[in-house]
Parts: C-alpha cells; structure tokens; sequence
C-alpha cells in the first residue's frame, strides 16, 4: 500500500500537472469503485482543481465550489498518467479523470478491488476520512509521547495505527524501527524516555529520507513504480538478506496477508521472534537466537 512518501511525491507531480485545470470528463470503469452515491460525477466536471492534499494514505483532489474526489489505492491501486486523449483499456484501469494536460488513469492489479474513490461534497464531509492520526513531520516530540503512549499496543502496531499516527504502513514501520534500534514486539508502555525520543528521530529522519529519495528518483516524470519493496531499504521485504549494518539475516513474522521484518542483532538482543505458524510447526527445533542460524 502507497505510504507517505508515496502519497508526497504522487502529489507533487499531480499539483504540477493538474492544478488550475478542469476536470473535462470522469470515467468510472468498475462500479465497485466508486463508493459515493452524492454529489453526482456530472457536479464535479468542469471544475478547477484548487487544490491537493494527503489525508492519512488518501489522496484528496479538491475542486471549485468546495467538491472533493477521495482517492485510496489501498494495497494494488496506482495511479498512472498518460497523454492527453488515451482511452483507458484493460481490466486493471478503474477510473480516468481526463484534464487539458493528460490522463489519471487509476489502475489496480490484481482481481480484488479494494481501492476506493469518494466525491464529497463540503470541507466538513472530508472529516469522515480523517482517522486522527498525528502527522509527525509536524508534531513536537512530547505530543509524539502522547500520542504512542496512549495506548498499550506493540511498536508495529502503534506506528501503522492510522487512528495513532497519520501515513506510516506496513513496509515505513519495519525500516524506521530498524533505524530506531527497537523490537517491533515491545510494548509501548515499556518504553524510556530515551525510546520515545529514538523512535521519533527515527520515525522523521526516516520519512524525510524516503520522501527526498522517491521525489529525485522521479525527477520531472511520474511515479511508474510505487511498490513497498524498495532497493535501499533496511529490511521490509529483505527476508534472509543481510542487515545493511550488522550483516545478520534479516528476520520475519508472519500474520494474515502481512509480516513483520526486523533485525535480531540490531532490534532485539539477537532474540529471535517467534513466527507463529513456522514456530509452532518445528516447536523444540525453532531457534531462540540468530547465532543459532548464522
């Protein structure tokens, strides 16, 4: 799923291409997309667009007369922007917002559709998207202490809680742990001072990085390959490949349609987590440590 630096740079190359410009035509290609019944698609044609913004991991269009177009790509939706007259073609488009200087094309791969788009009407009909997350680029270090305080949850959780923090997904959460030098486990109740203060750090400087990364690998162009799976991460998706700092495999844990990569020497002592399905199957085999399988 795009995160925040995903979302920053799709924005920035969107504001450059289609700020001031009318919406001339809104295809819609899969009913399930489209998730709003009011104000109608014929409301929002012909209006300008005022302005852009990121709402959590949603993208927000907003047009004259205060009309909004919502956009979450969820894990598979893209988006895509192609010359001015291309007709969308294929099962993976979903959606064509056509304007003087091109095509938005919104693709998802795969056969579920799980990626949505609103139109809204109103500034305060935006608020049902909001899930109160704290932006941190913006926020102080005592209300990132509240705000991860707040409840007792594991570090991975909390981070990728939209309701806690605003942005940071699956893939952000695993590289800014990494860098903070903490158990993806560990309980946010049980932290120091000294954590807190580590993993807001980590979290900016993290974030930062990304964003300035994505926005020169893009240039002038528009962002053909977001994925969560980046060359130059630490360990999201670097399962059994060497931690760019110690040099121990990366480490996982798996759950439902996600998992949790991390570095046993670096985070956790050397602990090894338990995977729950791969533990449970070798029991008395599964290793306590990573010196047990360098």
């Amino acid at each position: 799923m795009p995160e925040l630096p995903d979302i920053v740079v799709y924005l920035e190359r969107l504001t450059a291409r289609i700020m001031g410009q009318p919406l001339r035509r809104l295809v819609i290609r899969n009913p399930f997309l489209l998730r709003s019944v009011t104000p109608s698609i014929e409301e929002v044609e012909g209006r300008g667009v005022v302005g852009l913004r990121r709402l959590g991991k949603r993208i927000v269009l907003g047009f004259e007369g205060e009309f909004f177009l919502v956009i979450h790509l969820r894990i598979a939706g893209r988006l895509r922007w192609r010359p001015p007259g291309t007709r969308p073609a294929g099962k993976m488009t979903l959606a064509a917002m056509e304007f003087p200087g091109g095509v938005l094309l919104l693709t998802e791969a795969g056969t579920k559709r799980r990626a949505a788009l609103h139109l809204v009407a109103g500034a305060a009909g935006l608020e049902e998207f909001d899930r109160g997350g704290l932006e941190v680029l913006d926020a102080d270090l005592p209300s990132f202490a509240a705000r991860l305080t707040r409840e007792n949850h594991t570090l991975k959780r909390a981070l990728a809680d939209p309701r806690l923090f605003s942005g940071i997904g699956n893939a952000y959460s695993d590289e800014i742990l990494h860098r903070a030098r903490l158990s993806p486990l560990t309980l946010t109740t049980r932290l120091t001072d000294a954590d807190v203060s580590r993993l807001y750090d980590a979290t900016r400087v993290t974030l930062q990085e990304w964003v300035a990364r994505l926005s020169r690998e893009t240039g002038e162009g528009f962002p053909e390959k977001v994925t969560a799976f980046r060359p130059g991460m630490a360990v999201h998706g670097r399962y059994r490949l060497p931690c760019p700092d110690c040099g121990a495999p990366v480490q996982r844990i798996r759950y439902a349609e996600n998992e949790t990569n991390y570095c046993a020497r670096c985070q956790t002592g050397g602990r090894l987590l338990a995977d729950r399905a791969l533990s449970r199957l070798l029991r008395e085999d599964w290793p306590r440590s990573i010196d047990e399988i360098d």
